[in-house]
């Protein structure tokens, strides 16, 4: 927002104070123009220039009148949120998951991607590029009208950036992620660890709406957690905060840094399905393996049981040494742990009463597979919406 005695370059200015009307129609739908010139402490003439040049661009909308003061009733004003559009995806594993949202960071479509086996970093490129054209072809929606996309993904990443430093899953080290999607797609991109995407979609649109402070634990391909301090995500001093797979729990054997963590090759899907295994129990590895192992107890499996026993340990020992450090208002189990029932809730909870001084409130993810893109989409929004809307002219 430039006030009216500011100088500078002109088109700097023009940027800035476009900026400021949508940022208050954002915070404030229907405002009129003189409310407008108010808010921004810009000229009337100035604001209903910039308002006319956006209405032509598509960015503001009239939407009828407002109650009248005196005079005329004036012309109320509206952001449009299906002007532009953003992208969200989020690998986990095999699986690709993407969307396109709104202005207002609602999905509007969301496709889901297989990748062939074995992952490496090429092949993940190739699927995100084919997934986004299958993507928008759905939604009906065209490319210059996306603004950038967000993008998750399993390791440490450096979101400023914009380079992955350590991913074993898909060969990524050290190298300059972020640019090379944007060469690919021709987008601006928010990169950022998968599970810290997750985290924030479930903090502003899930479980954890309305808490200052939470954990987010997340069990699938591997074992990550999420931060949330203050209202705020942390991210640590080399943003590898949360990359809790890497606590020794479980069987400790020998490792080489290019593998996973001690914690998530016991206890993360695939660590507990090759338990199963060892002990000969018939499991299917395309469905989940808690169910699969709380069904096969119920029939009366003991090995099924003292396998569960000991998965439900497992994590709760992972949740106890990360809990009793940060001591947040709320944990949010996710991933596999999503399909826990009532009585392995209640084991994980009596494990942390023994373990731990105070135990949060436990609540399970209630967006799923969603919250990564909710995450991502938030993120596009927050970095980059008013700065590119802002230089459309």
């Amino acid at each position: 927002m430039i006030s009216k005695g500011r100088t500078g370059n002109t088109k700097f200015v023009k940027q800035m104070n476009r900026e400021g009307i949508l940022h208050q129609l954002r915070q404030e739908p229907r405002l009129s123009r003189a409310e407008l010139a108010a808010k921004t402490r810009l000229s009337r003439p100035c604001v209903s220039a910039l308002v006319e040049e956006m209405i032509e661009e598509g960015l503001i909308q009239e939407v009828g009148t407002g109650e009248s003061k005196g005079g005329r009733k004036p012309i109320l004003l509206e952001y449009n949120v299906q002007a532009y559009a953003v992208v969200g995806a989020v690998f986990e594993g095999s699986e690709l998951e993407m969307a396109v949202a709104d202005m207002k960071g609602e999905l509007i479509a969301q496709v889901h991607t297989r990748l062939k086996q074995p992952v490496d970093g090429e092949s993940a490129l190739e699927a995100l590029e084919a997934t986004l054209g299958r993507l928008l072809e759905t939604s009906g929606i065209d490319r210059d009208r996306v603004i950038g996309i967000g993008v998750g993904l399993p390791g440490i990443t450096r979101r400023l950036r914009g380079t992955v430093s350590y991913a074993p899953s898909t060969g990524w080290m050290d190298l300059p992620v972020g640019k090379e999607i944007e060469e690919r797609l021709n987008l601006p991109v928010v990169l950022d660890n998968d599970v810290n995407m997750m985290t924030q979609g479930e903090y502003f649109g899930g479980a954890g709406s309305g808490v200052s402070s939470l954990v987010y634990m997340y069990v699938g391909t591997g074992i990550g957690a999420g931060i949330i301090i203050d209202k705020q995500l942390y991210r640590g001093s080399n943003e590898a905060s949360g990359e809790i797979g890497y606590m020794r729990i479980g069987d400790s054997p020998g490792r080489r840094k290019e593998e996973f963590g001690v914690f998530e090759k016991n206890f993360s899907v695939a660590g507990i399905y090759r338990k199963a295994e060892s002990l000969g129990l018939q499991v299917d590895p395309g469905a989940s393996i808690l169910e699969q192992l709380i069904k096969l107890e119920e029939e009366g499996s003991p090995l099924a049981g003292t396998l569960l026993n000991e998965v439900y340990h497992g994590w709760a020992s992972g949740i106890a040494n990360t809990v009793s450090v940060l001591d947040p208002e709320m944990l949010i189990l996710s991933g596999e742990m999503v399909h826990l029932n009532e009585a392995g809730l209640i084991r994980i909870r009596e494990l942390l009463s023994d373990w731990v001084p105070v135990v949060p409130e436990i609540r399970l993810a209630a967006l799923h597979e969603r919250a990564g893109l909710f995450g991502a989409v938030h993120s596009v929004l927050e970095t980059h919406s008013s700065s590119i809307m802002a230089y459309k002219s």
